[in-house]
């Protein structure tokens, strides 16, 4: 069949880092196997954990009940929508109406992709294309989703001089002047906790983030997959919702896939800014006829359940564990690496004899089996880093020290 059939933008679109990563990895591991060197993935952010018990056993007591097997709907069946409202009350003292503020994903990353067609007006012509600002680094998905949709991104760099909170008046002038169009900016998204830095923000920058898309007629787009990880109370994630005047502004997504290593059930939920809401609900109603019910029920009895805060808790103080042991593994090669408060990833600088973070991860993977992510997957201006996912069991995290020490990756040489 003739390519040129098919649309420009998917045409020029890469697949998924992690997936091609992961085909790497599988076309390598024979060979790695021989020399004992099999795979260690530290790549994708997939908690490797059990999912609930609680979880599956009520899951498998929903599979028994006839009704459960037939169509649900793209905006959530009546139980979900009630559970996320009480558990965003609960967790972030923020008033929803289930029925206009709330809407079912399956799992926040679709959310995000519908919710960006549901905003930009699509067209081929690049210097007429609508904007949407994105953190840099930020998400690998995120400017593939926009380019699909026929807009553009464009990155707000976060930068440890900038505490990673830019302020957001600096990043639209610099749009500016860069002779860029003003009025073709549709909305920002901000990501806190952050993938892949791992770090986080307070209420306070939250609050200048929606004073700012108020000001500008801006929607706000706050991708908070990781708002359940963190390990110290002073830095708990907040939600954009708890800011004045989020409601007129804001859209926040949530997901069940890192807080409950519930990768594979695809359930998350939207809440917010009712118009935001009822333009995401009509475009997924196009594309997705809702979730398993299943899995919504089950989801929502999850949320009200003591069983899935304690869960949370618990997996919160393996991660922590996990970290601080592996930072100061990292540490002991000479690594310039800091425990981060939130998520389980940590952005680390590449030693300087390479020549840039895919040569790095490109030869950890082939001479000592370790599965990372180049930073040119984040931002194309990050080449001296990479990131790791620290999901792995403890004992493949020590052997990742242990490894890196017997194949001489030093930060410095020895």
């Amino acid at each position: 069949m003739n390519k040129e059939i098919f649309n420009n933008k998917i045409k020029s679109m890469q697949n998924y880092i992690m997936f091609e990563i992961k085909a790497r990895q599988i076309e390598l591991t024979p060979i790695l196997k021989e020399k004992n060197r099999a795979p260690i993935a530290l790549s994708m952010g997939a908690p490797v954990e059990r999912v609930p018990e609680f979880a599956i056993n009520k899951a498998i007591e929903y599979l028994n009940i006839d009704s459960m097997h037939t169509y649900s709907t793209p905006k959530g069946e009546k139980r979900f929508l009630e559970a996320v409202k009480n558990r965003m009350k609960k967790r972030f003292n923020v008033e929803l109406d289930e029925k206009t503020e709330i809407c079912s994903l399956i799992g926040s990353k679709e959310g995000i992709a519908n919710l960006v067609r549901a905003i930009v007006n699509p067209t081929d012509d690049e210097q007429n294309q609508d904007v949407i600002f994105i953190p840099q680094p930020g998400y690998a998905s995120y400017t593939q989703m926009i380019k699909a949709s026929g807009a553009r991104a464009y990155g707000i760099k976060l930068t440890k001089e900038n505490n990673y909170t830019p302020n957001l008046e600096d990043v639209f002038n610099q749009y500016i002047k860069e002779g860029n169009d003003p009025k073709k900016v549709k909305a920002i998204v901000i990501n806190y906790p952050n993938n892949p830095l791992g770090c986080t923000c307070d209420l306070e920058y939250l609050q200048h983030c929606v004073d700012f898309c108020n000001k500008y007629n801006l929607i706000l787009i706050s991708d908070t997959a990781y708002a359940e990880m963190y390990y110290d109370e002073n830095y708990k994630p907040h939600s954009a919702l708890e800011c004045k005047g989020a409601m007129d502004c804001c859209i926040e997504l949530y997901s069940f896939s890192k807080s409950y290593a519930m990768t594979g059930w695809r359930l998350g939920w939207a809440c917010g800014n009712s118009t935001a809401i009822t333009m995401l609900s009509r475009t997924k109603s196009t594309v997705d006829t809702g979730i398993f019910k299943v899995l919504q029920y089950t989801g929502a009895d999850l949320l009200e359940s003591k069983e899935g805060q304690e869960y949370i808790d618990e997996q919160n103080k393996k991660f922590k564990n996990k970290l601080q042991k592996f930072t100061d593994g990292l540490k002991s090669l000479g690594y310039k690496v800091e425990m981060p408060k939130t998520t389980f990833y940590l952005w680390l600088e590449i030693p300087k004899r390479f020549k840039d973070c895919v040569e790095f991860a490109n030869e950890l993977l082939e001479k000592s089996g370790i599965v990372i992510v180049p930073g040119t997957a984040f931002d194309e201006n990050a080449k001296r880093y990479v990131r790791l996912s620290v999901v792995a069991a403890d004992k493949d995290l020590e052997e990742v020290i242990n490894r890196m020490k017997e194949d001489g990756f030093y930060f410095e040489e020895k």
